[in-house]
């Protein structure tokens, strides 16, 4: 019997499965696609919609990208600086269930200066904190050019981050969408995390 996994990878027409340690250091989290069960569980939460443009960080092959924008009707642009992972994110991109609401860029998301219509981040297992800091300046400085709602969801990020996040002064914690049902354990850790952007302090 297909599992869940290769049902939607069928249905979306696309190849995100397997996990990809060849260009992983300190600073980059080895390739590891995003469960498609938390997906819908981050869809059906009613946080992003067709209105929205959602930055995917660290989009590998474009599952969260492609999969949000097909179930939501959103526009998603998914930011990967490994040049393999990007291009494997473009042949995906010619999906149908990408419906042209979809794009992937070949950038730094520590440099990568995001568009000022951007109103939702995506981050799994996130970079190392300082880079973490770093993006987040390039979403403050988009937010002083042009005021607006922005939400940041994170899944999976290391206790270090989530206690930054919790800190930080810009960021208002909204209620987590909690995962642990989806997997054996009950761990913890299994929830996106989402937080409010103060555009101005």
């Amino acid at each position: 019997m297909a599992t869940r996994e290769q049902e939607w990878e069928e249905l979306l027409r696309i190849k995100t499965s397997g996990r990809d340690d060849s260009h992983s250091d300190g600073e980059h989290h080895p390739y590891e696609p995003t469960d498609y069960c938390v997906l819908e569980r981050l869809a059906n939460s009613g946080l992003i919609r067709k209105k929205n443009t959602l930055i995917d960080y660290g989009s590998g092959k474009g599952r969260v990208s492609i999969f949000l924008a097909y179930q939501t009707g959103c526009h998603s642009l998914g930011i990967e600086y490994d040049e393999r992972l990007w291009q494997k994110a473009m042949l995906n991109a010619k999906s149908p269930a990408a419906r042209q609401r979809v794009s992937f860029v070949l950038a730094d998301a520590a440099a990568y200066e995001i568009p000022d219509e951007a109103d939702c981040c995506f981050f799994f297992n996130p970079f190392a904190l300082h880079t973490l800091k770093r993006v987040l300046g390039k979403i403050f400085d988009s937010l002083e050019r042009k005021p607006r709602p922005l939400r940041l969801f994170f899944y999976y990020p290391y206790e270090d981050t989530e206690h930054f996040l919790n800190q930080h002064l810009r960021l208002i914690a909204e209620e987590p969408i909690d995962c642990r049902d989806l997997f054996d354990g009950d761990d913890e850790k299994e929830k996106i995390l989402v937080y409010q952007v103060r555009s101005f302090l």
